[in-house]
């Protein structure tokens, strides 16, 4: 007697079947926040500005194409109910991050045109003997170690475009090799004061020197790359392979001398004097800014700007066609309105409430210190890692207040926005821009699942580390 076979339902079906389910799953999920937030305490305000506010978050991340409309909505949604106003609205929609973005994309859209990062691939695939795992830890390092030395954004930029051409050349998946060099992109943006704007924020609100960084971050973050680079080749290690195999038979980037050739003898020489003017002066924007008397970060937003003016009149007729092609408006509009989304946890007083309870949960030791860096981590995951460290900001100097030693607090929180920014897509600023131009070039997408498989053994497992090497230096932070 014959046996029916099982029926196995297509990837499609699955699909389907899984996106039909989300609208329940987000209903779900907002509830469950509700009633949670509501055992505790808060006023209806604050109830309600959460409820709002976890809408915006529960769709994004099960939406995640249709993240704008969540965040346009949402928003309507906070205006109506009068848990937001417009000049928090302004004030917290990041508008410096948004047009630095802006200019760094036309700068990255001139060098991309320009071909510029094929020849600068060259030389570096060509020094690690074409081998693809010294080529991968290559890339780790050098997104780490742009990232410190200028910001995470910047690093990103550049970083997602060299790894794109890269992938690009070789047929291979590009997926897997921007997880890679966003991880190592937000581990170095901790290493110094100019890394991260969540660095920036915590050196202004502390006091803290850029040799302190140098002090107290940078070891950290030199463990916490390697740990990570190791942790990617483990991980990744079948695309790695798939590189490694298309390495061996493909003779494209020989062919590259041919083609770059015409283009560098035009134009190269004017694409490394951007370039490295560029890099050169983001990495000076402080002494310049002192030499001025100007404030903090001016000139980091005045050499953006400055670049993407050369480039712009360089173009000449060309340059509305850069704007609007290279700029990637859909994910500067998402940052924005997430930025503002976050302003009405403050105007609704609720940082305070937080603050209270972190203080009664975890006392004034290396409790404190732990519950900190664990709890801004999960926010930054999930709010991204400036709004998270910006909500912590006002808690910490409350505690500082009350006589606690916050000066290990900093550290934590450094390291839970930048480290634990790897967990989702929006824990940071660098994860949703390499997103955003993965996407645009319609070269592939990295959904929130694929995203925190690898993310959370990375950011657990660096956290982690930076825990422990603050606490073993307790005794050296009175």
């Amino acid at each position: 007697m014959a046996t029916e076979e099982p029926v196995v339902e297509s990837r499609e079906t699955v699909h389907r079947r899984m996106l039909k389910s989300r609208p329940l799953r987000l209903v779900a999920l907002v509830v469950a926040t509700v009633i949670i937030v509501t055992q505790v305490g808060l006023t209806r305000d604050q109830i309600t500005s959460v409820a709002l506010f976890s809408l915006i978050i529960y769709g994004t991340i099960l939406f995640w194409p249709f993240r704008l409309g969540f965040a346009f909505l949402g928003l309507v949604g906070l205006f109506g109910f009068g848990v937001l106003d417009i000049p928090t609205f302004v004030g917290s929609s990041g508008f410096d991050i948004i047009f630095f973005l802006v200019a760094m994309m036309i700068v990255i859209g001139f060098l991309e045109e320009t071909r510029f990062f094929e020849n600068l691939l060259k030389p570096i695939v060509k020094a690690v003997s074409y081998n693809p795992k010294k080529f991968v830890i290559a890339l780790m390092l050098m997104s780490t170690v742009f990232a410190a030395l200028v910001d995470e954004v910047t690093s990103i930029l550049f970083m997602t475009a060299m790894t794109l051409h890269l992938t690009g050349r070789y047929k291979v998946r590009p997926e897997p090799f921007i997880m890679m060099v966003v991880f190592a992109t937000n581990i170095g943006s901790s290493a110094t004061v100019v890394g991260n704007p969540v660095g920036v924020m915590i050196a202004l609100n502390a006091g803290l020197t850029f040799s302190d960084f140098l002090r107290w971050a940078a070891p950290i973050s030199a463990v916490g790359i390697l740990s990570a680079i190791g942790i990617c080749m483990w991980y990744f290690r079948g695309p790695i392979k798939d590189l490694e195999a298309a390495m061996k038979t493909d003779t494209s980037l020989e062919a590259m001398d041919s083609q770059s050739g015409e283009v560098g003898n035009q134009h190269m020489k004017r694409s490394w004097l951007l370039f490295l003017g560029t890099l050169t002066s983001l990495v000076a924007h402080k002494p310049i800014e002192d030499a001025l008397g100007l404030k903090s970060n001016t000139m980091l937003l005045g050499v953006a700007f400055a670049a993407a003016g050369i480039v712009l009149l360089l173009e000449r007729e060309k340059a509305r066609e850069l704007v609007e092609k290279r700029v990637d408006w859909w994910t500067l509009a998402f940052f924005a309105l997430l930025f503002a989304s976050v302003g009405t946890l403050k105007f609704v007083g609720l940082t305070k409430v937080i603050a209270g309870s972190v203080v009664s949960f975890a006392g004034t030791g290396s409790e404190l210190l732990l519950a900190l860096i664990w709890i801004a981590g999960v926010l930054s995951a999930f709010l991204d890692n400036v709004l998270a460290v910006a909500l912590f900001i006002p808690i910490v100097a409350d505690l500082g207040a009350l006589g606690v030693n916050v000066f290990p607090l900093w550290w934590g929180m450094l390291f839970a926005g930048t480290f634990f920014g790897n967990l989702t897509i929006i824990g940071s600023t660098a994860n949703i821009v390499a997103v955003g131009m993965l996407e645009r070039r319609k070269r592939g997408h990295i959904g929130f699942g694929e995203w925190i498989k690898a993310g959370a053994i990375v950011s657990f497992a660096t956290l982690a580390l930076a825990s422990l090497l603050l606490i073993l230096q307790l005794p050296l932070m009175g």
